[in-house]
């Protein structure tokens, strides 16, 4: 059988995941088309703004973790969502806060190993307007999207 693994994965991180909507009814002891009802509104309403599937990450080759502090130049920092929408549009970083404090940003970023992360460094996140990096690598995940590994 042919091995779609690789693009089923990229799919699910694009947001192409839907509730098990018979779990959740058996679960909550509610039919099935109450359920779809309030999802659907929850979605409609905003609350629910997208899917997405919970990795083992070693198990699809990006075991390598790393949160990344970011400081901004002095020109950049009125504007830190705009840095922060153009490093958003690469998939090997998963989250992106503004925050306070002595940095500006924190990045999520998840890599196949130390070299791909150093990779990123160069190619994307030492980029004008980012005057200083601090990397901080996770040694193991314990709590991902809700779920306790």
């Amino acid at each position: 059988m042919k091995n779609i693994q690789p693009k089923l994965i990229k799919l699910f991180k694009e947001g192409y995941c839907t509730p098990q909507i018979s779990k959740i009814a058996k679960k909550l002891k509610e039919p099935s088309t109450t359920i779809h009802y309030n999802i659907k509104r929850l979605e409609k309403e905003k609350a629910i703004i997208g899917y997405k599937a919970v990795f083992n990450h070693k198990k699809i080759e990006e075991s390598f973790g790393c949160f990344v502090l970011i400081n901004l130049s002095p020109d950049e920092y009125g504007n830190p969502e705009s840095i922060a929408r153009e490093l958003g549009k690469h998939p090997e970083i998963e989250s992106i806060n503004i925050i306070t404090g002595d940095w500006e940003m924190i990045l999520k970023v998840r890599t196949k190993d130390q070299e791909a992360y150093y990779d990123l460094i160069k190619r994307v996140i030492s980029r004008k307007g980012v005057t200083n990096i601090k990397s901080l690598t996770s040694l193991k995940e314990i709590k991902n999207e809700s779920i306790v590994l």
